[in-house]
């Protein structure tokens, strides 16, 4: 053998040894490969698929009420909508202010959800006024889910007066279940 010949494998023999000792000793995972799973080199091991997160749960509407998840494991809460007032009166009572909230956060969360705000009135005074009654009330739980950052666009109201009560009596108790705002998802 010639001089070039042993030089020419002495490189081809170094550059062998440079390469072998640059390798990495870590299995390629390959594109798309977590780093905590291993790239399938023969039956060795089996290769952990990536598991898909879950889609959150959304509000569902059934019967016009809208049904709330609670949590991932089917847990849900179906919201009345049903607002009491005091006789001739309009303001939102604090009573009605926890389950407003939640209201109010599923419509500004999903701003394809539409309602309908049914303000009633007892059989107590005029029909008009008691028209004119039930829309004030309306408006005022408008005005509150507003306030809570609902878009007025999603909230649409009407007044039946005295016109759909609840309860057909004629005493107190009776007016007190009519004196309300339904709030009807569409």
């Amino acid at each position: 053998m010639g001089k070039t010949n042993i030089r020419g494998l002495f490189v081809v023999g170094l550059t062998a040894i440079l390469l072998a000792g640059c390798a990495s000793n870590e299995p390629d995972n390959g594109p798309g490969m977590d780093p905590g799973t291993q790239a399938p080199s023969g039956a060795a091991e089996p290769v952990e698929k990536p598991k898909p997160t879950p889609e959150p749960v959304k509000p569902m509407v059934d019967r016009g009420k809208i049904v709330v998840p609670l949590d991932e494991l089917g847990a849900s809460e179906t919201l009345t909508g049903i607002f009491h007032f005091d006789f001739d009166q309009a303001i939102v009572k604090r009573a009605g202010h926890a389950e407003l909230n939640k209201h109010a956060q599923v419509l500004s969360t999903n701003s394809r959800l539409r309602v309908r705000l049914e303000g009633h009135a007892d059989e107590r005074g005029t029909r008009e006024y008691n028209l004119a009654l039930g829309e004030r009330r309306a408006n005022a739980i408008r005005a509150y889910l507003v306030a809570q950052g609902v878009s007025r666009s999603q909230v649409e109201v009407i007044s039946y007066g005295e016109e759909k009560p609840v309860n057909s009596g004629h005493s107190e108790s009776s007016w007190a279940q009519n004196r309300r705002v339904e709030v009807v998802y569409r």
